[in-house]
C-alpha cells in the first residue's frame, strides 16, 4: 500500500467515526482505542472474576486444613515425639527388612547411596534389592563396587532392556524376594522403598520396623535439601515438602484419610504387599501408573489396611527423614512435576475414582487439583499483565480509568489476604527446617513454583491425551546428583 492510499484510508475512517455521532466522533482517532480498551477491560474483569472465585474457594480449603492443624497442635494432638537415636541404632530388627531400590542409569549416585545405607544400617536382617537393567552395565558395575561383597546386597537384573517403568522394575524385585523366601524358608517382615539418590537416616529402619507391627503402611517425611548453587529451582522443593510433610500429611492422618506413598522412606507390611497383588498382575506395583507409590498408599486404605505417617525427631532435634537433592534445572523439574501431575491428578481419576469417606474425598480432591491450579495461575498472570497495561495506558491518557465492581473487589481482597497468609505459613514451615534465610527466600520462590506448575500442567495434559491414544507408560525419570556427604564416600572409595 502506498503512502497516499494509506492517507486516504485514514481519512475514510475519520469520516465514518464522525458519522457515529458526537459521543465517538468528537474523539476522532481515540474511539478505536476506547473500544479496544473497553473490550480488554471486560475480558480482564471476566478472567479476574473466574480466577478470584476459584482462588477464594482454594483459600477456604487451605484455611480448613490450617484450622485442623493448628487446633490439634494447640490441644496436643499433633505433637512430634522424640526418640533416642543411639538406642535405636543398637536395636536389632524384628524380622527381615527388604529394601527395594529400582535403578536405571544411576551409576553417578547409586554407589554412594548403597555405601551409606550399609554403614548406617548394620543390622544383619537387612537385605537391599537393587533392580538394574541388562542394558545398563555402568549402574550394575557401580552397585557391585559399592557392595564390596556384602551379602546383604542382592543385584536383580531385569530381563528386558530399560527403561520399562518404575513399577515394572519394582515388581521384578518383588518376584526376586519371593524366590529368596521360598528357597531359604524365611519371610520378610517388611518391604521398604527407596530411590537411588536417597540419603537414608540411621534411625529410619528401626523406626519403621517397630511401626509396621501396628500398621500396614508407614511413610516417613521427605526433606528436599536446598543446594547452595540452586536457590530457586531445586530449593522450591524444600518449601513445598516442608509444609506438606509437616502439616498436610499430619492432617490427613488425623482425619483418617489415606496416607499416600512418597516412593521413598516408606514401608509395607509383608502380608499387605501380597494383598495388593491384583488378579492377573505380575506384582503389587501397578505397571500402568506413573505414580505407583502414591497409588499404593491409597490402595492400602481402600483394602481396609492402616496407613501411618510417622513424623519423629531425635532428642537433639533432627527430623528423622529421607534427605535428597531434587532437580536443579528447569527442564528436569518440569519433567518430574509433569509425571506427578499426570499420575496423581489425571491417571488417578481414571484408575482410583472418588471412593472413600468424606475426608478421603476431600483429600483426593486436593491431590487432583494440579491441572486446575495451573489454569488458574496462568489466568492470574495474564490478568496481571493486562492490568499493568491498562494502568499504563490510563497514565498516558490513552484510555479512561475503569472501576472494578464491588463484588470483584471483595473477592480480590479475600484472595490477597489469603495469599499473604499462605506466604507467611510457607516461610514459617521452611524456616523451621532450613533456617531464617531459606524461610525468607521461600516467599519469592512461590513464583518459581507457580511457573513450574503452569508448565508441567500443560505437559501433563498433553501426555495424558497421548496415553488415551495408546502411548505406553515408560519410566520418564529425572537425573539426580548425590548429597555431598555421599559424594565424599564415593571419593574415599575411589
Amino acid at each position: 500500500m502506498s503512502l497516499r492510499s494509506f492517507s486516504q484510508s485514514i481519512a475514510r475512517c475519520k469520516s465514518r467515526l464522525a458519522a457515529l455521532g458526537p459521543s465517538r466522533g468528537e474523539k476522532g482517532l481515540q474511539a478505536p482505542h476506547i473500544i479496544a480498551a473497553e473490550a480488554i477491560f471486560a475480558l480482564q474483569n471476566e478472567l479476574l472474576l473466574f480466577a478470584a472465585v476459584f482462588f477464594a474457594i482454594g483459600m477456604l480449603d487451605e484455611f480448613a486444613v490450617d484450622a485442623v492443624y493448628f487446633w490439634n497442635r494447640l490441644t496436643g494432638g499433633m505433637r512430634t515425639p522424640r526418640v533416642d537415636e543411639h538406642s535405636l541404632a543398637r536395636q536389632q530388627l524384628s524380622g527381615m527388612a527388604a529394601v527395594f531400590i529400582p535403578a536405571w542409569k544411576e551409576d553417578a549416585v547409586i554407589g554412594p547411596t548403597l555405601a551409606h545405607a550399609l554403614a548406617s544400617w548394620p543390622q544383619d536382617e537387612l537385605r537391599i534389592y537393587v533392580g538394574c537393567y541388562r542394558n545398563d552395565p555402568h549402574t550394575i558395575a557401580s552397585v557391585m563396587a559399592a557392595s564390596r561383597g556384602d551379602e546383604r546386597v542382592r543385584v536383580v537384573i531385569v530381563g528386558e532392556d530399560g527403561p520399562t517403568s518404575k513399577a515394572h522394575c519394582l515388581n521384578r524385585l518383588y518376584d526376586a524376594l519371593r524366590t529368596d523366601e521360598a528357597r531359604c524358608g524365611y519371610r520378610a517382615h517388611m518391604v521398604v522403598l527407596h530411590d537411588a539418590e536417597d540419603m537414608i537416616d540411621a534411625a529410619a529402619l528401626p523406626l519403621m520396623d517397630f511401626a509396621v507391627w501396628n500398621s500396614d503402611f508407614v511413610q516417613l517425611p521427605v526433606m528436599a535439601l536446598p543446594p547452595s548453587d540452586s536457590r530457586w529451582i531445586a530449593s522450591h522443593y524444600s518449601d513445598e515438602f516442608a509444609e506438606a510433610h509437616a502439616k498436610v500429611m499430619a492432617v490427613r492422618q488425623h482425619l483418617g484419610a489415606a496416607i499416600p506413598g512418597a516412593g521413598v522412606g516408606c514401608a509395607f507390611a509383608r502380608p499387605m504387599l501380597d494383598r495388593l497383588v491384583k488378579d492377573g498382575a505380575t506384582g503389587p506395583f501397578p505397571e500402568g501408573s506413573l505414580t505407583e507409590d502414591y497409588e499404593l498408599g491409597l490402595e492400602v486404605h481402600a483394602l481396609g489396611g492402616k496407613g501411618r505417617y510417622l513424623r519423629v525427631r531425635t532428642n537433639e532435634g533432627r527430623l528423622v527423614a529421607t534427605r535428597a537433592y531434587f532437580p536443579d534445572e528447569l527442564e528436569q523439574s518440569v519433567r518430574q512435576k509433569t509425571r506427578w501431575t499426570h499420575g496423581i491428578a489425571l491417571q488417578g481419576w481414571d484408575r482410583l475414582g472418588w471412593g472413600g469417606s468424606l475426608a478421603q474425598r476431600w483429600m483426593t480432591l486436593r491431590d487432583r487439583r494440579g491441572p486446575l491450579a495451573a489454569i488458574l495461575l496462568l489466568i492470574a498472570y495474564v490478568t496481571m499483565a493486562l492490568a499493568m497495561a491498562m494502568h499504563l495506558a490510563a497514565d498516558m491518557g490513552l484510555v479512561s480509568p475503569q472501576k472494578t465492581s464491588p463484588v470483584l473487589g471483595a473477592l480480590l481482597l479475600v484472595t490477597f489476604v489469603g495469599l499473604a497468609w499462605r506466604l507467611f505459613l510457607r516461610a514459617v514451615f521452611t524456616g523451621r527446617e532450613y533456617g531464617l534465610k531459606q524461610g525468607l527466600l521461600a516467599i519469592p520462590r512461590v513464583v518459581v513454583s507457580n511457573i513450574i506448575t503452569i508448565m508441567s500442567g500443560r505437559r501433563a495434559l498433553a501426555a495424558y491425551l497421548r496415553t488415551l491414544r495408546g502411548a505406553p507408560v515408560v519410566w520418564d525419570k529425572t537425573s539426580h546428583r548425590a548429597h555431598p556427604a555421599l559424594a565424599a564416600l564415593k571419593e574415599r572409595a575411589a
